[in-house]
């Protein structure tokens, strides 16, 4: 690492702030002003990212910041040329029916698994049918696993073993588990109509919604399932320009500690509709009141990419992923400065464009979150086909169906 300045805003370190790192030396100063520099502190460059955050990265081009989030397809494809990941998949159905949805991917570690725990039972009380779908191997519950609650206690009580036996602790470990239901739907694109977790048992093998079941959150990496979640960019316009509310994620999160977020974010759990999710992160992450988000918020589309995370565990979102966008634009003239609340948020700054684009292009935002803000500045004009070469790319790789007509 070479030497470089650092300046840390937000609280300091144990009464002293960082003034510069130099190889793996990170030489600190007192906060105090009357206090000289007394101390040369060594530390590990994972320790300091542990406390500091995330250092600079060289600055990345617009589509590399997609690239980070859109990164994997089902397809082969040649790394080298494409800078996609590609792995030989097993589709999760709901069912052996052959009409039945897909509604996840497995890799051949936890087909194998999988595999293992159906010869712990006797015959007919498997939980999962490995079996032959238009010429592939495809995974799915077996026919007595019928019921949404059914599935449900299978997933729940499955993941919870593999966790007690220390399995793909680095997703479901102890430090992953978030204890946090999402729902898993038949049609990722189609209506979201999770029942609360206390209505489960009320839907019989008729169910007729969307929704197919519930699992823990941390262990939706593993079976390939499309995950949700909600995204808020705060904004104000003035004779300067554009500002937009940025939060620093707190040092003690288990997933991108002291990364940037964007204004507010969150996953949609099991029975919580997609606006009551804005309203409940904003009250918990930046204080924000919900007659505020009532009156200014406004729905304005989604971005979905294919993730595959550095250990290879797919993830589509729409966070595969999900994200549905909204944004506020604080008129002039109102007082308004979030607060952070629940502990998930270090702190708030309100940062001229050009600032939050410095940081997403150096590394420093959460990959999803500068997404988000790509996002944002193509629908608001700073991002243009005449100023932005890789434009349409960019556009159709945020709003993509994650290969899911080959599931």
């Amino acid at each position: 690492m070479s030497s470089d300045m650092i300046f840390i805003r937000g609280p300091t370190l144990n009464g002293w702030a960082l003034l510069y790192c130099d190889s793996a030396a990170y030489v600190f100063v007192s906060s105090s002003p009357t206090t000289t520099i007394s101390s040369t502190i060594l530390y590990t460059h994972s320790i300091y990212l542990a406390m500091v955050g995330r250092t600079p990265t060289q600055p990345q081009s617009f589509l590399s910041i997609v690239g980070r989030c859109d990164n994997f397809r089902i397809h082969p494809v040649l790394q080298e040329q494409t800078g996609f990941r590609t792995e030989e998949v097993v589709t999760f159905r709901l069912d052996t029916k052959p009409s039945s949805a897909a509604i996840g991917l497995l890799r051949s570690v936890i087909v194998e698994k999988l595999l293992a725990e159906n010869a712990l039972v006797p015959e007919g009380q498997a939980a999962f049918a490995i079996f032959n779908s238009n010429g592939k191997t495809a995974v799915s519950f077996a026919d007595w696993v019928n019921t949404p609650a059914k599935k449900t206690r299978v997933m729940v009580d499955l993941c919870k073993k593999w966790r007690d036996q220390g399995l793909f602790e680095g997703v479901i470990g102890p430090k992953k588990w978030r204890n946090e239901m999402y729902p898993v739907y038949r049609n990722p694109f189609g209506k979201h109509d999770s029942p609360r977790e206390e209505e489960l048992e009320s839907l019989g093998d008729a169910n007729t919604r969307n929704f197919a079941f519930m699992m823990e959150r941390s262990s939706c990496a593993l079976f390939g399932v499309v995950t949700y979640g909600v995204h808020l960019t705060i904004y104000a316009e003035d004779k300067e320009g554009c500002k937009i509310w940025v939060p620093t994620r707190s040092r003690t999160k288990p997933t991108w500690p002291g990364y940037l977020d964007n204004s507010v974010a969150g996953g949609i759990a099991a029975g919580t509709g997609v606006f009551e999710t804005l309203v409940k992160e904003c009250m918990e992450e930046a204080s924000i009141q919900e007659e505020l988000i009532k009156k200014y918020a406004k729905s304005v589309g989604s971005v979905t990419y294919f993730f595959s995370t550095d250990a290879g565990w797919l993830q589509p979102e729409t966070d595969v992923y999900e994200r549905y966008l909204y944004e506020v634009r604080i008129p002039q003239g109102v007082d308004f400065q979030p607060k952070p609340l629940d502990g998930e948020v270090e702190s708030f700054e309100l940062l001229p464009l050009s600032e939050v684009t410095h940081r997403m292009r150096t590394g420093l935002f959460k990959p999803n979150c500068a997404v988000v803000l790509l996002d944002f500045m193509i629908r608001h004009g700073y991002i243009t086909p005449d100023n932005e070469p890789d434009f349409l790319e960019i556009t159709t790789r945020i709003h993509g169906r994650y290969d899911y007509e080959h599931w």
